[in-house]
């Protein structure tokens, strides 16, 4: 069975998505690894027996130190697959250039990189708006898009409405890219 390393920050919903809908079906969540101490999704991965390791980012004087350590840990679970989903730091060429890897992301690449992005996607003016799975790069949520979809954004729209139809999007399209890459490595 491929084996995946899940890297997570905050409460793990994303995490619990693919747990529920990959974990022992289409590959093994191997490990999942947080860069935050109360990360609400450390529960959800022990719940489902699957190691926890935290890692956490304030124990290290940079961020090419904590990448560093960060490869070290992946490494020794041998992943065929690491996810980032909801992982919240910007990894440097250390990780980027030693871990094949995917990213989540809340909007429709390249628009609106990096932080807060839902928020800016909803106050932007564009019409159609969506989510991406892309390899991680040296570039912040610059690498190749794996795959997209889109909505469109209803006049009516509150910032409530909208994320919850990215977040929906995000459980539909983050576990279809995992099963797609699994079966082509």
């Amino acid at each position: 069975m491929k084996k995946i390393v899940a890297l997570f920050s905050g409460e793990g919903t994303n995490l619990a998505n693919l747990i529920e809908k990959i974990h022992l079906k289409h590959g093994a969540i191997v490990c999942a690894i947080t860069n935050n101490p109360n990360a609400g999704g450390i529960a959800k991965a022990r719940s489902a027996g699957i190691p926890v390791e935290i890692l956490d980012h304030r124990e290290f004087e940079s961020r090419e130190a904590y990448d560093t350590a960060l490869v070290d840990l992946i490494r020794e679970y041998n992943p065929d697959l690491v996810v980032l989903c909801g992982f919240m730091r910007i990894l440097t060429p250390v990780f980027t250039s030693n871990i094949r890897s995917i990213n989540l992301h809340p909007s429709l690449l390249p628009a609106f990189k990096g932080a807060r992005a839902i928020e800016r996607s909803f106050e932007s003016d564009e019409k159609v708006c969506g989510v991406s799975v892309h390899w991680v790069s040296d570039e912040l949520d610059g690498g190749e898009i794996i795959m997209q979809k889109s909505f469109r954004k209803s006049d009516e729209e509150t910032l409530e409405s909208f994320t919850v139809k990215i977040r929906a999007i995000e459980h539909e399209i983050l576990p279809l890219s995992v099963m797609s890459l699994l079966k082509e490595s």
